[in-house]
């Protein structure tokens, strides 16, 4: 009876952080689908809305990791209550902002908010599921962001219109966030290391991160995420733009092709993939990584058709980029459970901040504003080629389409070091679970006597 109630209350927790991170990818997803109006209004280059995206990445990693090591060390409910009560609030002042600068100011201060609740959240859910349920948890955990994108990108479109403002998302999106705040400080945590097979103990941790960076296994995966995090990023900070100029397609209906892609794939490949995952897991035990690698072959040509095809119809180029982010989504349920193979349930949150540090850093803070920096430039280069003398929209059509091209570069890279990743896995897995024993046996030693 009482592992029946556990797991009920596992589950309930679970849909609750589902939740917030459905609300956490919304929020962030709404500049990126509103771009074309503020780069009109304030006549900003896509260089500089490419900063957007990089200096939130860039804070969020920062603010990741002393928020990950208080998650390590004190309670999870209260950091993510106060960080997604603090994210919410700062997305509707995004939508009184009257500059470029402040509106860029704002979105670091989300950042800060937004990095409290992954490494907390993540950690809380290692310690709610065993090992063999972790991918599907993680995958239902990560359902919140496909969710959050396609409510995004199928709902901002319609409120821009039906507001006639780029500012109504922001003040419509904080109001559900202020409210999924409060139940969060209700969370009851289980204790750390509670779904693990062996006693974990409590103990202080000496040099957390220099045990953790002593992890090949999760140096591989840090790699892999940077790449994966270049390609994501750049994709949904560029994509619907990408298709206004170069398909020609309005706002709404490039957010909702854009939903489909990033949003629609997800609920497919994070619910089966994490099944598919788990299975594998059971059977090969480095097979969650193959299985992820194998999916980033997949990702990598699809995208790179789709784009190389140039201006083919809408729906064939939806349909293949599709393809390949459908099987973009195993990265999420097959990392991050990795992840929590290969570490200790008393530093998965600093881990997970780390591991987050490098994707948002390297990864998610360089994709948007690279892309953007290439694409000013692959512009430049159109209008030379053509001897024009002043830059029109056909050209930064054409320049933005081109530099699109380094998703498909990141996603095979990723491919590379989810690879060499699952070469090390086995040993790593075990050394764990090993020092696990190792410390629980003195101290079973010490009961007894």
């Amino acid at each position: 009876m009482q592992n029946s109630t556990q797991a009920a209350n596992a589950w309930r927790i679970l849909f609750l952080l589902f939740l917030a991170n459905l609300f956490n990818f919304f929020d962030r997803t709404i500049p990126a689908i509103i771009i074309e109006p503020i780069r009109m209004e304030w006549h900003l280059s896509d260089f500089q809305l490419g900063i957007v995206g990089t200096a939130f990445t860039l804070v969020y990693a920062i603010a990741g990791l002393p928020l990950g090591r208080m998650a390590d060390t004190g309670s999870r409910s209260k950091l993510m209550g106060w960080g997604l009560a603090t994210w919410s609030a700062l997305t509707a002042v995004n939508g009184l902002v009257g500059s470029f600068w402040s509106f860029l100011l704002v979105r670091m201060g989300i950042g800060i908010g937004e990095a409290s609740y992954a490494p907390a959240a993540n950690s809380l859910i290692g310690d709610l599921f065993p090992a063999h349920r972790r991918a599907r948890a993680m995958g239902i955990f990560m359902l919140g962001l496909p969710l959050g994108l396609l409510l995004a990108f199928f709902t901002i479109g319609w409120m821009v219109k039906a507001f006639d403002s780029w500012r109504a998302p922001f003040f419509i999106a904080a109001v559900p966030g202020l409210v999924l705040a409060v139940f969060m400080f209700f969370i009851k945590e289980p204790k750390r290391g509670a779904a693990e097979t062996v006693q974990v103990s409590q103990e202080k941790v000496d040099r957390p991160i220099r045990r953790v960076l002593a992890i090949p296994t999760f140096l591989w995966l840090v790699m892999a995420g940077l790449c994966f995090n270049f390609a994501t990023y750049a994709c949904n900070s560029f994509l619907v733009p990408m298709l206004q100029r170069y398909f020609l397609m309005p706002l709404q209906e490039a957010a909702v092709a854009t939903g489909v892609i990033v949003g629609v794939t997800g609920l497919i490949g994070l619910t089966l993939g994490g099944w598919i995952a788990d299975k594998i897991h059971q059977r090969v035990a480095n097979g969650r990584l193959l299985f992820a690698a194998f999916s980033l072959i997949i990702s990598t040509l699809c995208t790179a058709w789709a784009l190389h095809a140039g201006r083919i119809e809408i729906g064939v180029f939806v349909a293949v980029f599709s393809v390949g982010w459908l099987f973009a989504y195993n990265f999420y349920t097959c990392v991050y459970t990795a992840i929590q193979d290969v570490v200790e349930p008393r530093l998965r949150a600093t881990a997970m901040a780390l591991f987050f540090a490098g994707l948002y850093l390297l990864g998610g803070g360089l994709g948007p504003v690279v892309v953007g920096g290439l694409s000013d430039h692959f512009a430049k280069s159109a209008m030379a080629s053509a001897g024009a003398e002043q830059m029109t929209e056909a050209f930064k059509a054409v320049g933005l389409h081109d530099a699109m091209y380094l998703i498909p570069v990141a996603l095979f890279l990723t491919m590379v070091f989810l690879f060499l990743a699952s070469r090390c896995f086995v040993r790593d897995a075990k050394r764990m679970k090993d020092g696990l024993v190792a410390v629980v046996e003195p101290q079973s030693q010490a009961v007894t006597a």
